[in-house]
């Protein structure tokens, strides 16, 4: 059996959209999905990532180049709030489609990575994934990059396992002390009211879903916020 077939690979189909298209496709899709249930009172929530990388940039150059198999390391959470779901993400992108790994993340253990004190978390967890990226900071050297932060609205089909997700006001930071508290500089990625439209789905994607995406004439791309986030940084840190 192939590692493809071990593990599940999901689609992700990106598109980069205007306001008037974004309050369309809200719409439209409201209309037939779900909205996700972590949602706060306005549909939206906040997400807040940190990408890291090692020494080499592996990641980001391999981001460049659209190498085909390729794999992201990122702390993420959810509103901000300030009972925060924290969880490490290994992301691998395969030939179009997608696999991701997570684990949850204490605060202490995430401010430890941030500041590289990898020792106390690599022995103090019984978390696979966690272990293995400790021994890939002590290895590889990876440390923080970029901070990205976004409002999100997702809907969600259960039973075919969909998720559409608009993503607004995309931003980076790097003030990593702050990854938890916020309150730190943001830079934004796109030209102002432009965002992205995201659909993830197993094997095939229903016509009723397809359709509305299809009748917005969005120009599919590979939209990376990780990528865009380091040029972002690289732009206003010289």
């Amino acid at each position: 059996m192939g590692e493809m077939a071990r593990k599940k690979f999901r689609n992700e189909w990106k598109f980069v959209c205007a306001e008037d298209e974004l309050k369309l496709l809200y719409e439209r899709l409201g209309a037939i999905l779900v909205i996700d249930e972590h949602a706060g009172e306005n549909g939206k929530y906040l997400i807040r990532s940190l990408y890291f990388d090692d020494y080499e940039d592996r990641c980001m150059r391999d981001n460049e180049a659209g190498v085909g198999n390729r794999f992201k390391w990122r702390i993420r959470y959810y509103d901000g709030g300030p009972s925060k779901y924290i969880h490490l993400e290994w992301k691998q992108k395969r030939d179009g489609r997608t696999h991701k790994e997570m684990c949850a993340l204490t605060e202490r253990e995430c401010m430890c990575l941030i500041r590289g004190e990898v020792g106390s978390v690599m022995w103090g967890t019984k978390e696979k994934l966690l272990k293995r990226f400790c021994a890939e900071m002590m290895l590889k050297k990876y440390e923080p990059k970029v901070i990205i932060d976004y409002e999100r609205v997702a809907f969600t089909e259960p039973v075919l396992n969909i998720r559409v997700t608009l993503d607004m006001n995309i931003s980076a930071g790097y003030d990593f002390e702050k990854f938890l508290i916020g309150g730190y500089q943001c830079f934004p990625l796109q030209e102002k009211k432009r965002h992205v439209l995201e659909v993830k789905f197993d094997e095939v994607l229903p016509g009723y879903v397809r359709n509305i995406v299809t009748a917005s004439r969005l120009t599919q791309t590979s939209f990376s916020k990780y990528g865009l986030g380091r040029k972002k940084l690289e732009e206003v840190l010289r």
